[in-house]
């Protein structure tokens, strides 16, 4: 069951980070020349985010 938990938790950050990216884009009015860059940085960020509440709710 664990394993369905972290996909779903897996999807979602990645959907979270291109959502982000694209509002962030948006804000800037250009796509961003290094973009997969900055999205591994974004889906990271929100994926060590995610595994402190997990540590801590957990």
């Amino acid at each position: 069951m664990g394993y369905l938990y972290y996909t779903l938790i897996g999807i979602g950050l990645y959907f979270m980070s291109d959502w982000l990216l694209n509002r962030l884009e948006d804000m800037y009015g250009t796509r961003f020349k290094y973009r997969s860059l900055i999205f591994f940085a974004i889906i990271t960020s929100l994926a060590m985010i995610t595994v402190q509440i997990a540590s801590v709710y957990g």
